[in-house]
């Protein structure tokens, strides 16, 4: 199957920073700060929105690789937004420049990888591991 993916294409998501998206809400920290993995999905969700309006009914993307840093803390109540950018169509797999800001800082950077892929087929391998 094609897809009309373009390098260039981009999406931005945003949030205002809430006590359940700190690291000690989601356990990866004792401080009440923006949490790394919350960051970290803001991004795959920036990555994912790039494409899903472009995909076929019945395609989605599914993360597979994820090279990101934290660079700077947010507080509860401030906004945070990532960008994701399509940088690299290698048929099915696709590579994004992922970027996160505050208000203030930009606070994570890095790439991310995802496939595209037919939802059915997937959850149809991935629920033959419940048959074993």
């Amino acid at each position: 199957m094609e897809f009309n993916l373009k390098v260039g294409m981009s999406y931005k998501v945003e949030l205002e920073v809430e006590l359940k998206d700190t690291a000690v809400s989601l356990g990866s920290g004792s401080v009440e700060v923006l949490a790394t993995p919350r960051m970290i999905a803001l991004m795959e969700n920036a990555a994912m929105k790039v494409v899903a309006a472009d995909l076929p009914e019945g395609y989605s993307t599914v993360g597979t690789h994820l090279d990101a840093k934290h660079m700077a803390a947010t507080p509860i109540g401030m906004k945070a937004y990532a960008e994701a950018e399509l940088v690299k169509v290698e048929g099915k797999k696709l590579t994004f420049n992922i970027a996160a800001y505050d208000e203030k800082d930009k606070i994570g950077e890095g790439t991310h990888t995802r496939y595209i892929i037919a939802v059915d087929k997937f959850m149809e391998k991935t629920n033959q591991k419940l048959d074993a």
